[in-house]
């Protein structure tokens, strides 16, 4: 649970329209009582913007033309198979809100982990005539065979959970999604805390070729390297964002580096395979600190059991904010470069209250 100020992010939900002018870098903290079961239970809340806003864009300057969201062809190109909870809870959430904003004309496509599948699957899109994108990038680069195209047709693209480098308000739209270095920050604190400052860290970093894993991992050696000299951190791999090779590499990290007290895993299928690992290795809950980022229920469940120390979350659930920034886009407002989500997280006494908003 963030230690940072503000109680109002449930009226927040409610009137975001207020607060998307900007995406500015301050926390809020959520309320850590879980909500009875609503459309909006764990809704994403738009950071308050802090200092001077960054560039916008609006409909006249991207050269697009106005269209009626409920009769358009929108398309929403999915990177990764479905096994990961935060890709379903994404794909779910940007259905009902489709379904609930009567668009019935919503195209999704999953590229199953395989970036020139998604590249495909988007010119398909094109192809088929939608009228938006909304694309949660397996990579961030690559992209200029899909941009080019929508641009030619002036779509405007949505990316969101990943950023793609290429230019706001040209190539498309805007970002909506978490500020991933302040993430590996947090993730950084949570650690430090964990191991008194002292001690040998792991890290299970996550897929290559995405500005996710670059900043959580930034993020997290940064604020080490500053507030812990203490910490070494002595054993880096990939697990590819994925439970199955997150135990793999962990295996090879208790025999390779059995001094090991501490283990930041970049998302929490991760740490989850980690935990199969430390369990077959006859470990016990604590024995070694383990801190991810993501917020599923199965994760924040392993804190209420003893396995995870904490989780940093990374909000899912982009269906309302991507559907209420397309239609701010067509009615003419400003439209930020990016929007910047509020993240809480999971720790002791907070796991348990929070079970119900976990994904």
């Amino acid at each position: 649970m963030s230690m940072h100020a503000g109680r109002h992010l449930r009226t927040a939900a409610i009137s975001l329209a207020v607060v998307l002018a900007a995406a500015g870098c301050a926390k809020s903290e959520e309320t850590a009582a879980a909500p009875a079961a609503t459309s909006t239970q764990g809704q994403q809340v738009v950071q308050t913007p802090t200092g001077e806003a960054g560039p916008t864009c609006t409909l006249d300057q991207f050269g697009g033309k106005k269209f009626d969201l409920e009769t358009a062809t929108v398309g929403f190109s999915q990177s990764e198979k479905e096994a990961n909870p935060f890709r379903i809870a994404e794909t779910k959430s940007i259905k009902d809100e489709a379904a609930k904003l009567g668009i019935e004309k919503l195209r999704v496509t999953n590229a199953q982990s395989q970036f020139s599948k998604q590249i495909t699957d988007v010119q398909q899109l094109i192809a088929q005539g939608a009228q938006l994108l909304v694309i949660a990038p397996l990579n961030s680069d690559g992209w200029e065979p899909v941009l080019q195209q929508a641009s030619a047709k002036k779509i405007p693209i949505i990316t969101v959970d990943r950023k793609i480098n290429a230019k706001s308000c040209g190539d498309y739209l805007t970002f909506i999604g978490s500020n991933f270095y302040e993430q590996g920050k947090r993730a950084a604190d949570q650690m430090i805390k964990a191991l008194d400052g002292k001690g040998k860290v792991a890290i299970l970093l996550g897929a290559p070729g995405n500005n996710v894993t670059t900043e959580r991992t930034n993020g997290f050696k940064d604020q080490v390297q500053k507030q812990a000299p203490g910490i070494q951190i002595s054993f880096e791999q990939t697990g590819e964002f994925a439970r199955e090779k997150g135990q793999q590499v962990t295996e090879q990290l208790i025999q390779s580096n059995p001094d090991i007290n501490g283990i930041y895993a970049e998302n929490d299928e991760m740490a989850l395979g980690a935990v199969t690992a430390l369990k077959g290795a006859g470990k016990t809950a604590g024995d070694i600190k383990i801190v991810s980022v993501d917020g599923t229920r199965s994760a924040v469940q392993s804190i209420v059991d003893g396995w995870l120390y904490s989780v940093i979350e990374s909000n899912p659930r982009f269906g309302p904010l991507a559907f209420e920034t397309a239609q701010k886009f067509l009615d003419g407002q400003p439209i930020p470069d990016k929007v910047i989500i509020s993240d809480r997280e999971y720790a002791g006494d907070t796991a348990k209250a929070g079970l119900d908003e976990a994904y």
